[in-house]
């Protein structure tokens, strides 16, 4: 009797279908988060826009725009707070929820003993950072649609370009969160980069105000990247040459952080 020739094995799984399968599980967990999450991202830049746009820009207003460009202040300020929702989201998804990932909930060690790689699992969440980075983004920009904050209609490309900004925030982030032993340590990137990136990077006052000494390191922050972007769009006075800048800026930090997390990963998962 003949013998069976032996089945062909089945062609391994590419990095790209890895990396949606790490995507997925992200996905299944948000089903059962979104509700918590949904009210702070549609009630932040709500309240946000109403007291600083409408309250203390009426002050504001009251005493001139010209050092605003002849905005309002409303509109000056709104695209700022869009960069910084898009900020806040990265920072926010990648530095507790890639540290549990590994002390807590020990997602990334059960995906350890499945065909994953420390890369994939690192593009996968990264890419769900993307996804919620861009969702709160959306909705932000429906907020300022419903508040007339918006002058042209370039605004709508404000999605992507605070997806990005985003994106340069939560590569890098997450490439050094899988190392930290310590939650605390988590502290002074809340205390000692966000902050001061909101208040020195041309969002509640034009960057004009700044002692001249401090206008080199603004313009070398992220955060203004994505804010003169964002306010460019907006208010329909961005060149091509600016946006090429900007953006180039944004995407090669972005490229920098998900080459580091790629090391990372795989030093800290590695078995």
């Amino acid at each position: 009797m003949g013998v069976s020739p032996p089945a062909a094995l089945a062609p391994a799984p590419g990095s790209w279908e890895l990396t949606v399968r790490s995507l997925r599980c992200w996905i299944v967990v948000y089903r059962r988060t979104w509700r918590s999450s949904i009210w702070s991202s549609f009630l932040g830049p709500l309240l946000y826009l109403g007291a600083m746009g409408f309250g203390l820009g009426s002050l504001v207003d009251s005493h001139g725009t010209a050092a605003l460009g002849g905005v309002s202040y409303l509109r000056f300020l709104a695209p700022a707070i869009l960069a910084i929702q898009a900020m806040q989201t990265a920072v926010g998804e990648s530095t507790y929820p890639v540290f549990g990932s590994v002390k807590w909930n020990k997602i990334y060690i059960a995906a350890q003993a499945s065909p994953l790689r420390p890369a994939d699992i690192y593009r996968g969440h990264l890419l769900f950072n993307t996804l919620r980075i861009a969702m709160n983004s959306a909705v932000f920009l429906i907020v300022m649609a419903a508040f007339g904050a918006a002058r042209s209609p370039e605004v709508v490309l404000g999605l992507p370009a605070a997806t990005l900004l985003g994106l340069a925030f939560a590569a890098p982030i997450g490439a050094w969160a899988v190392t930290v032993k310590e939650g605390s340590s988590f502290n002074y990137v809340f205390r000692f980069g966000m902050m001061p990136l909101m208040l020195f990077s041309a969002t509640f006052f034009p960057l004009s105000r700044l002692p001249g000494w401090l206008l080199p390191v603004a313009y070398a922050t992220p955060l203004w990247q994505g804010v003169a972007l964002c306010r460019g769009l907006s208010l329909g006075t961005l060149t091509a040459s600016a946006a090429a800048i900007h953006v180039g800026y944004l995407a090669a930090l972005s490229a920098l952080g998900i080459w580091a997390g790629g090391r990372t990963y795989r030093r800290r998962l590695y078995v």
